[in-house]
C-alpha cells in the first residue's frame, strides 16, 4: 500500500530553506519516492498565507521510513527544521 509523506512548512529563513529544497529531491529518488505536489498553498480554511505543502509518495510505509531515517536525509531534515516551522506526517492510502 502506498505511503505519503506530507509536510506543511512556513519558511522562516528563505536562504537556508532553498538549500534544503535543492538538496532533498535526489534523496527522494534514491529511496524510491516521487514528489506529487510541492508549492505554496492557497489558503481555504485554517491555514496561513505563505504556507508551503509537499506530498511525496513511496511504495509503502517501510520505504518512507527508510528515506526519512536515512543517514543522508537526517542532516537535510535538520536544515528544514532550522529554516522553517514545519509539521510532517505519514499517511497510508
Amino acid at each position: 500500500m502506498p505511503a505519503y509523506f506530507i509536510c506543511e512548512v512556513t519558511v522562516t529563513d528563505p536562504e537556508a530553506y532553498e538549500d534544503y529544497r535543492r538538496r532533498v529531491p535526489p534523496t527522494i529518488e534514491k529511496y524510491g519516492g516521487r514528489i506529487l505536489a510541492r508549492a505554496v498553498t492557497e489558503p481555504l480554511e485554517g491555514m496561513s498565507e505563505g504556507t508551503r505543502m509537499v506530498v511525496i509518495e513511496f511504495a509503502d510505509a517501510n520505504a518512507l521510513r527508510r528515506w526519512y531515517e536515512a543517514d543522508d536525509v537526517r542532516p537535510l531534515n535538520a536544515i528544514r527544521q532550522a529554516a522553517a516551522r514545519s509539521r510532517a506526517l505519514m499517511i497510508e492510502g
